[in-house]
This record gives structure tokens, sequence and C-alpha cells, in this order.
């Protein structure tokens, strides 16, 4: 554990931040298998509204820092070739 001041303030804000990020991971993995699940269920309407919003929540990931701007971009790519294969 760190003695300074700042040293121990910056181990609280890194704990602050790691845990938004995994909720925020987390929210997008599910939101990825929602879109997953209309798509493989058949259902257009649905997968196009889950659509919107998991590439919503990629590309937040993405500039975030969360996710690689390529694996972001690949995800979104797969996505939209699913949505258009329906």
């Amino acid at each position: 554990m760190p003695n300074i001041k700042s040293a121990k303030k910056r181990v609280l804000v890194n704990q602050t931040k790691a845990m938004q990020n995994k909720m925020f991971r987390t929210q997008l993995k599910t939101d990825m298998k929602k879109y997953q699940a209309a798509v493989a269920a058949g259902d257009t309407a649905l997968a196009q509204t889950t659509y919107k919003i998991a590439v919503k929540k990629i590309d937040q990931a993405a500039a975030r820092g969360i996710i690689h701007k390529n694996a972001a971009a690949r995800k979104k790519s797969q996505f939209t070739k699913a949505l258009n294969n329906m």
C-alpha cells in the first residue's frame, strides 16, 4: 500500500475506473449477445433495434479504449454482414 497521499488517491481512482470499465464491458457483451440471439432467431425487427444498440456500444467501447479499434471495426462488420444476410 502506498504511503504518499497522491499515490493513495491514484489507487482509489484506478479501482473506480477499473470497476466502471468492467461494468461497461459486461453491458457490451450483453448487448452483443442480445443481437446475436435475435439474428439466430430470425427476428428481423428485433435484430435491427438490437443492432443499433450493439454498434453504438462497440463504438463507445473503442473510444474509451476498452476494446481495440480494429476489433470494434471487425465486430461491426460481422454484425452488419449478419443483418444483411437475414
